[in-house]
Parts: structure tokens; sequence; C-alpha cells
């Protein structure tokens, strides 16, 4: 299990960098806590807002986007952490 710290500006959309991935989501399960700001989590049984202060668990399938400027604390499975960070890393060429 990974422990991860991850803030996101205002308007960062990661669908397009998981886009090649299956469904073009994010294929990790997480489970977190919102410390600041709005997100918009995209997943195929529609749209969901997560804000500062809520308790999250994101199944498989999801591509994040910021609605304001956010920061959450998230817990994720190693390697499947690890294959999603190297798919967006490789996504930009």
């Amino acid at each position: 299990m990974t422990v991860g710290y991850f803030r996101f500006a205002k308007g960062t959309d990661l669908g397009p960098a998981l886009a090649g991935l299956p469904g073009d989501m994010c294929q990790c399960p997480h489970w977190g806590y919102m410390l600041e700001g709005t997100l918009l989590m995209r997943t195929p049984s529609g749209d969901h807002t997560y804000e500062a202060g809520q308790a999250f668990y994101w199944a498989p399938g999801h591509a994040p986007e910021a609605l304001e400027d956010c920061a959450y604390v998230d817990f994720s499975p190693t390697a499947q952490l690890q294959e999603v960070l190297r798919h967006i890393q490789n996504a930009g060429g």
C-alpha cells in the first residue's frame, strides 16, 4: 500500500493523460481524505463531487478534474498506482 499526498490546481483534468488505459480511466482503487478544495470524479456510473472534509473510496474506473485548487491524502495498492503513474508520465510523449 502506498500513501500519497496529491495537489491539483483548478482546471487540472487527468482525463487526457489517462487515455489508453482501459475505459480511458484510472484502474487503481484509492481510499483517502480530501484536505482542501473540490474535485470532480468522472466514473462510468456518473460524475461525483468531493469536497474538503470528505473521506472517499474511488473504485477502478475514474478520471479526476479539479474544480478548485485541491489537495488530498490517498492510500492505494502500490503496484496498481505505479502502473497508472507510469502511464501518465509517458502520456506527454
